[in-house]
């Protein structure tokens, strides 16, 4: 096993505790977040030092197994309950472990001279079946740090269902670090102890803990320590239990942890969302309100000459939302009905369904607050983007130009005529001679430019309305069009950002996790 890998996979679980925070709830990532600082400090403090915790129920004999190991009466041994009340601890070796048992809390330290364990830091927990609640929880803290966990176990109650069930079983991602102690093992015969054993081994099966070691042990006759002793002189001499306890560690908090699919980023925009905010900035409004402007102005430059001024009378429809001559900061299209608004907040939990489908559920709530987290801005972008959006009918077309010159054309064919007749009849009332008079045909001319010019004025204002109609609409389509973009542009800052933002944290974070879990 290797350092780097270990330490790798934790910086990756650092990684996706860091990324995570915010979106997922503290419950969630308390125990990544213990682990990053429990491997933290456990590496830092000593590699040299393997810590094998001695755990057990009252009367299994643990204490006894400490103390003859240890050489000495460290841990009092007797059939009161409980028989042990606080932690004690015995390190193998010259080098300091203060460091150490500092940061396990024992202050019950013995210290025996090197030899083949040297380095090994031996614990005798507190009886975690103890009726006092402070010793089983100091029996559980210790259980959650040490390298190596020793189960002592007695021929009487092996079976126990508190052993197993709130303890064995517990630790099934434990494996590598667990070995089983079943002592007093003189108290039965070879024939009951193989069953005793296999049995044992059947209940550890059960519990998760396939191919842990299952030793026999007696501090009074044979088979003795010596099992026991080799096995605790190798993990010593391997110096790998404080990484394999480390990586059980990581191996259970990452399982715990939801790993869904890749998500790609937000690229489209639901067609629904836009449509809503659309009628909620007033897009229809104003695109109406651009056609009616478009045949208003296009009327008062194609007109007939004399009656413009009518026309001029009427207020512009652009202009009474303060829209079409420059851009503004903002219109007075009005705040959007409650029925818009709802049909807004309807597209959103929507929007937030459909890209957090297929997120895990932790996500699916973060995804949805920052989906409507600028919900109370969008009034106020939406107005700006339709006050700041070129509508395109500012300017005097080119062709109502044209057609307003020939309107003026025939205007002053009418004039012409009507002042010539105006001549001729007052000359005739003078009792003047009057001029010669040509025809255009039949008719007098001053009669038939008269005629013509109010006819041809009649069919130039004929010909041009459904002109004018036809490009009012087509204008009106083409602002929508642009308010439409505006609208979808909004919608990418104050709703797909947020949104993309949560997205790619979680692919951060599943990335990381990826990486944590090897």
């Amino acid at each position: 096993m290797s350092l780097v890998g270990v330490v790798d996979r934790v910086e990756a679980l650092r990684e996706y505790v860091q990324a995570a925070q915010g979106y997922l709830g503290e419950r969630e990532l308390a125990p990544a977040e213990d682990l990053v600082a429990r491997a933290g400090e456990r590496l830092s403090l000593s590699r040299g030092h393997t810590v094998v915790a001695l755990a057990g129920s009252t009367g299994t004999g643990k204490s006894s197994i400490f103390n003859l190991l240890a050489g000495v009466p460290l841990s009092s041994v007797g059939v009161r309950r409980p028989t042990t009340g606080e932690t004690h601890a015995c390190v193998w070796g010259a080098d300091d472990a203060g460091r150490l048992l500092d940061w396990l809390g024992v202050g019950k330290r013995h210290r025996r001279e090197a030899g083949s364990l040297d380095g090994l830091v031996l614990l005798d927990l507190p009886d975690f079946d103890s009726v006092q609640v402070s010793h089983r929880e100091e029996a559980d803290r210790l259980l959650a740090v040490a390298d190596l966990i020793v189960w002592v176990l007695h021929p009487q109650k092996y079976a126990d269902k508190l052993v197993h069930g709130d303890y064995l079983a517990r630790f099934h991602r434990h494996r590598e670090i667990t070995v089983v102690v079943l002592n007093q093992a003189d108290l039965l015969s070879p024939e009951d102890l193989r069953v005793c054993v296999d049995d044992l081994r059947r209940l550890l099966d059960a519990d998760g803990l396939t191919g842990v070691p299952v030793l026999t042990t007696s501090t009074v006759k044979e088979p003795g320590l010596q099992a026991l002793s080799g096995t605790l002189a190798r993990a010593v001499a391997a110096r790998q239990a404080a990484l394999r306890r480390l990586l059980a560690d990581l191996e259970g908090v990452v399982a715990d942890l939801e790993v869904g699919p890749a998500v790609s980023p937000v690229s489209l925009l639901d067609g629904r969302l836009v449509d809503a905010l659309a009628k909620a900035a007033g897009v229809p409004v104003v695109a109406d309100a651009t056609r009616k402007a478009y045949v208003h102005r296009a009327r008062k430059v194609t007109g007939w000459p004399p009656l413009r001024w009518i026309r001029r009378m009427r207020p512009d429809p652009l202009g009474r939302l303060h829209l079409g001559e420059s851009v503004t900061a903002a219109t007075s299209i009005g705040p959007a009905s409650p029925a818009a608004m709802a049909g807004v907040s309807l597209a959103l939990r929507d929007t937030a369904g459909q890209l957090g489908e297929p997120l895990p559920t932790p996500w699916r709530e973060p995804l949805l607050s920052a989906v409507r987290s600028k919900v109370d801005d969008l009034p106020d972008a939406l107005d700006q983007a339709v006050a700041r959006t070129d509508l395109g009918v500012a300017r005097t077309k080119r062709w109502w130009r044209a057609v307003g010159a020939l309107q003026w054309l025939a205007v002053a064919v009418t004039l012409a005529g009507l002042l010539w007749l105006a001549v001729r009849y007052v000359m005739f009332a003078l009792a003047l001679p009057e001029p010669p008079m040509p025809h255009a045909g039949r008719v007098p001319l001053p009669t038939a430019l008269l005629a013509g010019g109010l006819l041809a004025s009649l069919v130039i204002a004929l010909l041009v309305r459904p002109v004018v109609s036809i490009a009012a609409r087509r204008a009106g389509r083409k602002v929508g069009k642009r308010l439409r973009a505006a609208v979808e542009r909004v919608a990418r800052d104050l709703i797909v950002t947020p949104a993309s933002e949560v997205i790619q944290t979680y692919s951060r974070c599943r990335e990381a996790l990826q990486r944590a879990r090897g």
